[in-house]
């Protein structure tokens, strides 16, 4: 190394702000500051015991009031953690802003509101990621080498699962205005993603679904699904099963699943004695199967981190963001097709 190299200033870390610090978004807080990616500049959030909390883990960080005020700082990025009903347009205000985003899910309560997000984020050519962070567990991964690879073959059927023995504990979430939909929105736009970024994103050319609120077919207008069933025909001529549910007596905490079928083989995912935070990856050829990754697997906050790395590398407008719109498409497409059968 030159002494010139020696002596010259380490870089300097992106500040970012968090806009929301309730649970996850003091959990994303605290990835992004384990890592060492960024610098936790900023905290907005309405509730003082929230930020109390928040500044704990980060005692050197501004407390803001409002969005107004942390775009007043000049921050290089964003992180919302904030009600569904307010991500596209306090997105669209921070990469306005020239503020690059991390977005918790969904990116917008439509498709519609997707695309204005993405379309700021193009204007402004700022980075922009949503916190789709399945995608992000050893298992996952694991399984996408195989598809990748071919060792499956031709992945033409993908079943995937998401029950949930809870339901949310705030009350906009079952405001159809204010969430744009019930596990659909919360937990199913997980695995359409999963299902659509395995598969490279083709095509959706048809959706069928059902949606029920109480066990009876949902009266969209006035209420949120409880419980969802919804096929995609893919333009690759793969099918897509998933399934997802509030409250539902499963016996455990959770049932999350997701497989892959392919013409030489399978490859699933599965949680580990009804865990949210533990998976399994094994690799199925006829009746023998080979482990892929087992827990413990600190996955939660990766994607906040991957986000805040690109940052700190100067990455701007990334055109995967177009991806987001995609699932956002298939997600307006189960809802329509699950009104359409009730009619």
């Amino acid at each position: 190394m030159s002494p010139a190299a020696a002596l010259a200033p380490e870089a300097a870390k992106p500040r970012v702000g968090f806009l929301g610090v309730g649970w996850i978004g003091r959990h994303r807080m605290e990835a992004i500051a384990t890592s060492g990616a960024a610098e936790i500049a900023a905290i907005a959030d309405p509730s003082a015991d929230m930020t109390k909390e928040a500044a704990k883990l980060a005692p050197k960080a501004e407390l803001a009031a409002s969005l107004d005020d942390l775009l007043a700082l000049g921050l290089d990025g964003i992180v919302i953690a904030t009600p569904s009903a307010l991500h596209a347009e306090q997105a669209i205000r921070a990469l306005d802003a020239g503020v690059a985003v991390f977005c918790q899910k969904p990116l917008g309560r439509t498709a519609a509101e997707a695309r204005q997000v993405v379309e700021a984020a193009r204007r402004a050519d700022r980075l922009l990621a949503v916190d789709l962070s399945y995608r992000h567990t050893a298992a996952m991964e694991k399984i996408r080498e195989l598809v990748r690879s071919g060792a499956l073959g031709e992945v033409y059927a993908a079943d995937l699962v998401f029950h949930n023995a809870y339901g949310p504990d705030k009350a906009w979430f079952y405001d159809p205005a204010l969430s744009g939909g019930g596990c659909v929105m919360d937990l199913g736009v997980h695995l359409v993603d999963l299902a659509l970024w395995m598969l490279d994103f083709p095509a959706v050319t048809r959706v069928s679904a059902s949606l029920f609120a109480g066990g009876r077919p949902l009266q969209p207008s006035q209420q949120v699904e409880d419980y969802a069933v919804a096929t995609l025909q893919l333009e690759t001529g793969a099918i897509v099963r998933i399934a997802c549910s509030w409250r539902l007596s499963a016996g455990c905490d959770a049932l999350i699943s997701a497989d892959f079928h392919g013409t030489s083989g399978s490859g699933a995912m599965r949680n580990v004695n009804g865990s949210f935070y533990d998976f399994t990856a094994e690799h199925f050829q006829g009746t023998a199967r080979t482990t892929l990754a087992v827990p413990p697997d600190a996955w939660g906050g990766r994607a906040a981190v991957d986000w805040a790395r690109r940052l700190a590398a100067g990455a701007r407008f990334d055109a995967e963001a177009e991806r987001l719109v995609d699932v956002a498409a298939a997600v307006d497409a189960i809802y329509a097709e699950g009104a359409a059968v009730r009619r």
